[in-house]
């Protein structure tokens, strides 16, 4: 069975938008940053979409996370060729 999300950690609009400008980023820049169109981030700044509630995806959140850390991009994690871990097809 899924466990639900912890309410205390989920972002809520305004979070969002104060991690955005914590970056200095416009709309666009956290679109591209994210690797989402600046619909949705104006979709999770404003908390719904055609009325509906709009949730920050936990993947989303963990971005944010990352880029605030100044994580720009993550290739994986580190090949360990002392034991022979280097498979190559």
């Amino acid at each position: 069975m899924k466990k639900s999300a912890d309410p205390e950690l989920e972002m809520k609009p305004g979070d969002f938008r104060r991690w955005r400008k914590s970056l200095k980023l416009s709309q666009k820049e956290a679109a591209e940053a994210l690797g989402l169109k600046r619909r949705v981030v104006q979709y999770y700044e404003k908390g719904e979409r055609d009325g509906e509630t709009v949730k920050v995806p936990k993947y989303i959140r963990l971005a944010c996370s990352a880029l605030a850390s100044g994580v720009q991009d993550y290739g994986g994690p580190a090949k360990d060729h002392s034991a022979g871990d280097d498979q190559t097809a």
